[in-house]
């Protein structure tokens, strides 16, 4: 039999019958690439909103929060590589259906819950389930999050985006180098954000790493675009902290967050500091 190109991010792997690709959960199962993670949740929480993080969405408000493993990104300071650098051999998981996980959000609504955020992992290499819990989700009136790294390909994002409500998508940075270094593409994810910017509310997180990221440049170039686009769009700038394979850093000083958290309100409305 011949490969199989998976059409869902840029990586376009090409995988042979049975053989799983580089996010550990897309495969080429009996002739069709679909997700070999699909309905398998690692993590499953009743979250407030803002912890996504999306502070001008129904703030106050609950989420039920599901991820599931695998990641088509390779960063060395992940927060959640136990799952996220998981396969399907390593993760632990339990199963539930899209019926099941929306009845249970509908359970939910008497706790404040809004909808479902799907987060985690990356969730939209698990796009069938997303997608087919995003479908269910509309039609009992719930609301659907993605917490994503924003690395799809155009094509399937537009399919998607009429059932997302919210996305938070994580801009790791604003160069080139940074994005091949984590086997991603910067103008990938900035077409990501033009496009859900266009019908859906969006709010950006960018992860300010010592020596990485953290000019006074780079932060004004991020804002300055992120304003060509729209100026309303919440930009949050997060505290590093040593994680995963960057255990050799020091966690991000205050004064540095704060001091490019002024530089971004140059040009946004809404820029909001976390982890300090």
């Amino acid at each position: 039999m011949s490969k199989l190109i998976c059409e869902i991010c840029p990586n376009h792997c090409q995988l042979d019958d049975q053989q799983t690709g580089f996010c550990h959960a897309r495969s080429n199962i009996d002739g069709k690439i679909t997700s070999s993670n699909y309905g398998l949740i690692t993590s499953m929480a009743l979250d407030p909103i803002e912890k996504k993080p999306l502070y001008n969405f129904c703030p106050g408000s609950m989420i039920l929060s599901v991820g599931s493993y695998g990641c088509n990104f390779r960063c060395s300071f992940c927060q959640n590589y136990q799952i996220s650098m998981a396969d399907s051999k390593q993760a632990q998981t339990n199963y539930i259906t899209p019926y099941r996980l929306v009845k249970l959000a509908v359970s939910l609504k008497s706790q404040g819950n809004i909808g479902i955020a799907y987060t985690y992992n990356e969730p939209l290499i698990g796009y069938e389930f997303v997608m087919d819990c995003a479908q269910i989700a509309k039609l009992n009136d719930l609301k659907n999050v993605l917490v994503t790294n924003g690395y799809i390909c155009a094509k399937p994002l537009k399919k998607i985006l009429p059932y997302i409500d919210a996305l938070n998508i994580d801009l790791k940075a604003f160069n080139e180098e940074f994005y091949r270094q984590i086997n991603g593409d910067l103008d990938t994810v900035k077409q990501t954000i033009k496009l859900s910017a266009q019908s859906c509310h969006v709010e950006i997180t960018t992860l300010i790493i010592p020596g990485e990221n953290d000019s006074e440049e780079e932060i004004r170039e991020l804002s300055r675009w992120l304003s060509s686009i729209r100026p309303d769009i919440p930009l949050h700038l997060t505290r590093f902290f040593p994680r995963y394979q960057m255990t050799d850093r020091n966690p991000t000083d205050i004064n540095k967050i704060n001091a490019l958290a002024d530089v971004a309100r140059e040009y946004l409305d809404h820029v909001y500091i976390g982890n300090c």
